[in-house]
């Protein structure tokens, strides 16, 4: 159990874990899950955090297929700068390692956005805590667990 999973059956929501063997000489670990699970890289979001006005950090997911706007998290965040947050911090905040950041269960609630493309899914699969595990869950639960916003954030 992870702790993302943790959250999910925590507030009681519907939810499903997608299991791959993980290739660790895989570029792109959305692309990879995409890919091995057999789904539209839109529907399977990756979880990147970023450093708003060097002062805080901020969590995006976003389409696989997608980029981030760095302009339009730092708006949605209410801050004039955004760039990607250093490793080191981004492990120590979310308790997870890069390539299995989940937005669920992290170690300090950070703000939260998720790409409102999110929207136009029954259901949508982000990373479960760990390489090679995605969970796949309704894109209202996800921003409920994580008290995000849905906001347009990529380019």
């Amino acid at each position: 159990m992870t702790p993302a999973i943790n959250a999910a059956k925590q507030h009681k929501v519907i939810y499903h874990l997608h299991e791959y063997q993980h290739d660790s000489t895989s570029e792109s670990y959305g692309g990879e899950a995409a890919q091995k699970l057999g789904i539209a890289e839109n529907r399977v979001f990756k979880t990147l955090v970023v450093s708003i006005d060097n002062k805080a950090l901020a969590v995006a997911v976003i389409p696989v297929s997608a980029m981030l706007s760095m302009k339009l998290i730092a708006k949605a965040y209410s801050g004039k700068k955004a760039i990607m947050a250093v490793k080191i911090d981004v492990e120590r905040s979310t308790g997870y390692v890069l390539g299995g950041i989940s937005p669920l269960g992290q170690k300090k609630r950070l703000r939260t956005f998720i790409d409102a493309t999110a929207k136009q899914f029954t259901t949508i699969f982000v990373s479960a805590g760990k390489r090679g595990l995605e969970i796949e869950l309704s894109p209202n639960d996800l921003a409920g667990i994580t008290q995000a916003t849905m906001a347009d954030i990529c380019q």
